[in-house]
């Protein structure tokens, strides 16, 4: 009886141990929220802050579910806050002019 317990307990603790790899698998190979990132750091240097901003919010919507990536996502709140005011300052500017 003991025997089937500790076979029981293996088996429960493969599982675990294989499901958890997986999912580290899955995350490393389809990191969306690292793809949007990117892709708002070109548009941010290429002049296009509207559409950086966009692809930092549609990141940060991606890493909500994710739980160990804090100071990612405090990077990208951290650029949404300037990128902010760097249009408002650029709105600004344009209307005085």
């Amino acid at each position: 009886m003991l025997y089937l317990f500790f076979l029981l307990l293996s088996i429960l603790g493969s599982a675990l141990l294989i499901t958890a790899l997986a999912r580290a698998f899955i995350y490393w190979r389809n990191n969306i929220p690292v793809g949007l990132y990117l892709k708002a750091l070109r548009d941010e240097n290429s002049g296009h802050f509207e559409e950086a901003v966009t692809c930092y919010e549609a990141a940060l919507s991606q890493c909500e579910g994710l739980k160990f990536q804090r100071a990612f996502k405090n990077k990208i709140i951290g650029k949404m806050k300037l990128l902010h005011t760097i249009i408002e300052y650029n709105k600004t500017f344009r209307f005085v002019r």
